[in-house]
C-alpha cells in the first residue's frame, strides 16, 4: 500500500510505543513497539478505516498533501 496521507509519528513514554496518527482520517491511529511496525500498522488501519467509509457510505477525504522546501 502506498500512503498518500499525512502521518504524525511520536514517541509516548506512557505506552512504551511509537504512535502513528492520520489527521486527516478522523479516529485513524496505530502504534507499534519500533517505528517501522507503528507505520505498517497504521497502513492497514488506513485500509481499515477507508474499506469502513466505503462500506457506510461516507466520504473519503482526499489527501491534501505538504509541499516541502528545502
Amino acid at each position: 500500500m502506498k500512503i498518500k496521507y499525512q502521518l504524525i509519528i511520536y514517541w509516548s513514554e506512557e505506552d512504551r510505543a511509537f504512535i502513528v496518527e492520520v489527521p486527516e482520517l478522523p479516529g485513524c491511529a496505530a502504534d507499534g513497539e519500533t517505528y517501522q511496525e507503528a507505520v505498517q500498522n497504521v497502513e492497514i488501519v488506513i485500509q481499515e478505516w477507508i474499506e469502513t467509509a466505503q462500506a457506510l457510505g461516507r466520504p473519503i477525504p482526499e489527501p491534501k498533501g505538504r509541499l516541502l522546501l528545502a
